[in-house]
């Protein structure tokens, strides 16, 4: 048996396990599956791969996308520069590390940047913020970020976000799981009054489909996207990953 899995703290709504095993149905790969490995902490994830010695490829997500990286015999290139993981390869009994999220949040926004996006509102400093972050300081956007702790100069906690930074900011990414089902009516502490028709505003959630900051941008005539490109533009990369 070729195994996958998930690996994360709460995986009861997670879209990989459904997405991968109709995946492994349709293409008749009869001895793929895929499962989720839920992990109270991270450093259980040497017994898990103990106990499990058939894992060919795994995914990571929240909370564990940085914390992961010194389980890790080594990291693909892309991966060490943002400082988090989201897929790990096996290879002769060794880990390697990569970050499909940064390939999966290029390919959905690209078609929708315009010259106005110029700057950027990260909401969230975790391994998903450090992704978003990457690709867009590739693409020649200045990136800020909102968070309830910050910790560098370009970083606002959540009260301090005005009218001119808003005004600045006309891309602004939810990197949090706030307002993730069932939780739905949570979201990130930022202005919504102060989202216009001239924002794009990019939830990665996909459960629910529309966020309630989403719901709040789109009334307010902001253009908006959730995280359900990205999501599978990011699962078919560590595929492309898994089967090298």
């Amino acid at each position: 048996m070729k195994r996958f899995g998930l690996i994360g703290k709460s995986l009861g709504h997670s879209f990989s396990a459904n997405y991968f095993n109709g995946r492994f149905q349709r293409e008749n790969l009869r001895d793929h599956l895929y499962e989720l490995y839920p992990l109270e902490r991270i450093e259980s994830f040497p017994e898990l791969l103990r106990a499990t010695p058939d894992l060919y490829g795994l995914n990571v997500t929240i909370p564990y996308k940085e914390s992961i990286i010194p389980f890790l015999d080594e990291l693909d290139p892309t991966a060490q520069a943002i400082g988090a993981v989201n897929t790990i390869q096996f290879v002769n009994g060794k880990t390697k590390g990569f970050n499909t999220d940064a390939h999966g949040f290029k390919a959905s926004i690209r078609p929708f940047l315009e010259n106005k996006h110029e700057r950027a509102l990260i909401l969230g400093t975790g391994g998903a913020a450090k992704a978003v972050a990457h690709v867009l300081e590739e693409l020649g956007v200045t990136v800020y970020f909102a968070s309830r702790s910050p910790e560098t100069q370009n970083s606002f906690f959540y009260k301090d976000i005005n009218e001119p930074i808003m005004n600045a900011c006309l891309l602004i990414v939810n990197c949090t799981p706030l307002g993730t089902y069932p939780d739905v009516e949570d979201m990130p502490g930022i202005p919504s009054n102060l989202i216009g028709s001239d924002h794009f505003v990019v939830d990665l959630i996909y459960n629910p489909e529309e966020t309630r900051l989403l719901r709040e941008a789109k009334s307010n005539g902001a253009m908006v996207l959730n995280g359900t490109d990205m999501l599978h533009f990011q699962a078919d990369e560590a595929w492309k990953i898994w089967n090298r």
